[in-house]
């Protein structure tokens, strides 16, 4: 179960960590290099990254940051995983927050700037450009700020379930060299004590004199 515990964590981290990159490269790189272009090719090459986005392997990513979130905090339900289960919140919900962001305000414009039709019919491509560009280069920031914050979290949330984890291994292990359910035996035998040494000394003298009586003098 503990196995199940952490892979779920990981691929919560991974995931939140490859999607804020994503919106961190284009928030360095992609949109920056766009901007110094014409109206026509930054029109033309969103439209065509909007298409080519949406495959499987970012999919599994995107949706993986709620859903992986999700199902580690499930796994961490329970007095014993406390202190990793608010990890895992805190993330979950810079994740949610991160999530509706991207379906509340960047898919749309996506959808505005493909609904404008081919880039070669496009009549004003200045205005089309200038309804898409700002808004979604703000927002994509602002996911990007989002996952990328997640992802540290839930860092702290494996750090911590580390530390939990070793807590319960060292309260569970048997003491060395101690079989559950038994006393183990003292190293050194206790010695008898001195008085019994002594009457048995006496009597096995007794014994002595009583087989080897003492002769008289004459």
């Amino acid at each position: 179960m503990n196995a199940l515990r952490i892979a779920a964590l990981v691929a919560a981290a991974l995931a939140s960590g490859l999607i804020g990159g994503v919106f961190y490269a284009y928030a360095i790189s992609v949109m920056p290099a766009l901007n110094q272009s014409d109206d026509r090719t930054i029109v033309g090459v969103m439209q065509k990254i909007n298409v080519v986005i949406i495959n499987p392997w970012f999919m599994i990513g995107f949706m993986g940051t709620v859903g992986f979130s999700i199902l580690a905090a499930a796994l961490h339900l329970g007095k014993d995983h406390r202190a990793t289960l608010v990890w895992i919140g805190i993330a979950l919900l810079l994740n949610v927050i991160a999530f509706a962001v991207t379906a509340g305000l960047n898919v749309p414009l996506n959808e505005q700037l493909a609904a404008a039709g081919d880039v070669g019919q496009i009549q004003n491509l200045a205005q089309v450009r200038a309804d898409f560009e700002s808004s979604w280069v703000r927002w994509n920031i602002v996911r990007a700020v989002l996952h990328t914050l997640a992802f540290l979290v839930l860092c702290g949330a494996l750090f911590a379930a580390g530390i939990q984890h070793g807590k319960n291994a060292a309260a569970a292990a048997p003491a060395a060299g101690a079989v559950p359910g038994q006393f183990s035996a003292p190293s050194n035998p206790p010695t008898r004590p001195f008085s019994a040494q002594q009457n048995t000394a006496q009597y096995g003298g007794g014994q002595y004199q009583a087989a080897h009586p003492v002769q008289g003098r004459i």
